[in-house]
């Protein structure tokens, strides 16, 4: 009697536990709905990056009517605020209520490195499409079995970009950007590989995440400075260069991508013509492909698409990818993380691969802001003109894998700034 009372119990709770969308029932069997929770500033000052996030992600699954090789998708959005802990609270929210079997995005790095313990406790996966957080695929990788990045390192395209500024002639550069992890790590990087080809940088000044007045800080430049090396995100991205060229300073202007996405750059003057950056993207790249991404964005939301809408359609295509491999099942957190490392792809942005710990091979783009006319429209307009063309590039660049994760992480005080004055 009572082993029959012990396996009707037993019974019963497995019953229970599949009625009420357990871990058990989400990592087995079909996907007949695969659950993706979605993670984007929806509101406050970072809502138009949240919504190209969204936009981009949302596209893809508009193309495929919403069907990932026979797996329906419940695409599930948030509002992250672009503040960490309400990341965080928010990510729980999806996996113990929504029972999703992914989530995806948040957008500050500070917020990427939050999320990824919150994977790792849940045993859930994380795909990370635009938080840059270096540490993430670098150091901490180990910690974090269950992400994986479709996006970038912070670092990863200023390090080619510190070699392209050498190469430029320039000797001497002043940093400014957000004091962040974010900022302090695309600096971090930028400086790495402008002082390993004999460069300087003399000065390295840190406004507040979310400032707009930049009076206190233009007038402490540095006058003998061969250029301005700058990294804005938000609403900073458009205050900098107006105040800049307000203040009357002509000096070369280089930026991290951020600086000069088209998330911003339509709503930016005559003032950026000229201004140089790197990213892994750029709506101005000349390729069918992006060409008729391009097209089909702005017909669709009326706008350029941004690295943010690039970022998170991409990653939505290469989720399809893992799912036609599985035939549209559900295979479980760790089997799922391994296929979707495993994915090269033709993307708007180039070819795209992993590298062994789980981070985007891909290209990076020397960007020159230039207004023209391109992809067949007849109105001159600002786009991110590519110079140079980087291939392959990984997130140690050239200085091999071992050597660079002997090294701290980028932050406000490494590199050193030794040339400070």
């Amino acid at each position: 009697m009572l082993s029959k009372i012990a396996r009707s119990l037993s019974w019963g709770l497995v019953a229970v536990g599949l009625a009420a969308g357990t871990g058990m029932s989400r990592e087995s069997g079909a996907a007949q709905e695969l659950r993706i929770g979605f993670l984007a500033p929806t509101t406050g000052i970072f809502a138009q990056i949240g919504k190209d996030m969204t936009n981009g992600f949302q596209m893809y699954l508009d193309e495929v009517k919403g069907d990932f090789a026979g797996a329906k998708v419940k695409f599930i959005v948030e509002d992250e605020e672009g503040k960490p802990p309400v990341g965080v609270r928010k990510v729980e929210k999806l996996i113990r209520q929504d029972k999703v079997h992914m989530f995806i995005g948040g957008l500050l790095a500070s917020t990427g490195y939050a999320l990824a313990p919150v994977s790792t406790r849940l045993k859930t996966v994380y795909v990370a499409s635009i938080p840059a957080a270096d540490d993430l695929t670098q150091r901490d990788s180990a910690k974090f079995p269950l992400l994986v990045r479709t996006g970038w390192t912070s670092s990863q395209p200023n390090h080619p970009f510190g070699e392209w500024a050498c190469e430029q002639g320039y000797k001497r550069i002043v940093a400014i950007a957000a004091d962040y992890a974010f900022g302090h790590e695309v600096v971090g990087g930028f400086q790495r590989a402008f002082e390993a080809c004999g460069g300087r940088i003399i000065q390295k000044i840190w406004p507040p995440l979310g400032t707009i007045d930049f009076g206190p800080f233009i007038p402490t430049l540095k006058k003998d400075a061969d250029a301005i090396f700058t990294l804005m995100v938000g609403p900073m991205s458009l205050q900098f260069p107006k105040q800049l060229a307000s203040a009357g300073i002509k000096k070369p202007v280089l930026g991290g991508g951020t600086s000069y996405d088209e998330f911003v750059l339509p709503s930016m003057g005559d003032e950026v013509i000229g201004h140089v950056s790197a990213l892994q993207y750029s709506a101005a790249l000349e390729t069918p492909r992006n060409a008729a991404f391009v097209k089909k964005y702005r017909e669709k939301y009326g706008k350029v698409p941004s690295y943010y809408s690039e970022s998170n359609y991409t990653t939505a295509q290469m989720i399809h990818e893992v799912m036609k491999k599985t035939k549209g099942k559900w295979p479980g957190a760790e089997q799922f993380v391994k296929l979707l490392a495993s994915i090269q792809l033709e993307t708007a942005r180039g070819p795209v691969r992993l590298d062994e710990m789980k981070n985007p091979v891909h290209n990076v783009y020397i960007r020159k802001v230039e207004r023209k006319k391109l992809h067949g429209y007849a109105k001159d307009e600002l786009w991110n003109s590519v110079v140079k063309t980087y291939p392959n590039v990984s997130q140690f660049w050239k200085f091999g894998k071992a050597e660079f994760l002997k090294q701290p992480v980028y932050s406000r005080d490494f590199p050193p700034c030794k040339f400070c004055e």
